[in-house]
């Protein structure tokens, strides 16, 4: 698949098949967020792959907007040093994970971290080291349906040439 068939066909997945994803998979997923581009090459993240049940489960239970977690086949979670810019790195690697999974004809969605009350939470359930920050966590699996993404706004809309 090209770079552009995969941002159009990228879409919030939040439904299932209950089926592993083999582990080369989500070695080349997190390899796919490692290499995003990251300020003054720092490359401040880490990655938690997440596939225990009960583990999917607590994660699903801890996170409000995040319940349907705890049915995907993985979660990984996209951790941060302390940097200056760890948002907007840890975003980039987001992307390029979501990117890939859509390449991958896998079912994604992104699950906000750092400004949620239940970040702590998260970080002590995957015993993260101190310091290190939650940027985000992806829900992985099988989509139970086919992906179609949906967007409102068009091009035209949104596009303004030399001034808004």
């Amino acid at each position: 698949m090209q770079t552009f068939e995969s941002i159009l066909k990228r879409s919030s997945v939040r439904e299932y098949l209950d089926k592993e994803i083999p582990i080369e998979l989500l070695e080349n997923l997190v390899n796919a967020g490692r290499s995003a581009p990251s300020a003054r090459a720092l490359e401040p993240w880490e990655f938690v792959v997440v596939t225990n049940k009960e583990k999917l489960a607590k994660l699903g239970d801890i996170c409000d907007h995040g319940k349907f977690i705890k049915n995907a086949a993985t979660c990984i979670i996209i951790l941060s040093q302390d940097t200056k810019y760890f948002l907007e790195d840890g975003c980039a690697a987001c992307e390029n994970i979501l990117l890939a999974a859509a390449d991958m004809n896998l079912g994604a969605c992104w699950v906000a971290g750092d400004k949620k009350d239940y970040r702590d939470e998260v970080l002590r359930l995957v015993k993260a080291p101190p310091g290190l920050k939650l940027v985000s966590l992806i829900s992985l699996g099988w989509p139970k349906r086919e992906i179609i993404q949906k967007k409102n706004r068009k091009l035209e809309e949104v596009i303004h040439w030399e001034n808004y």
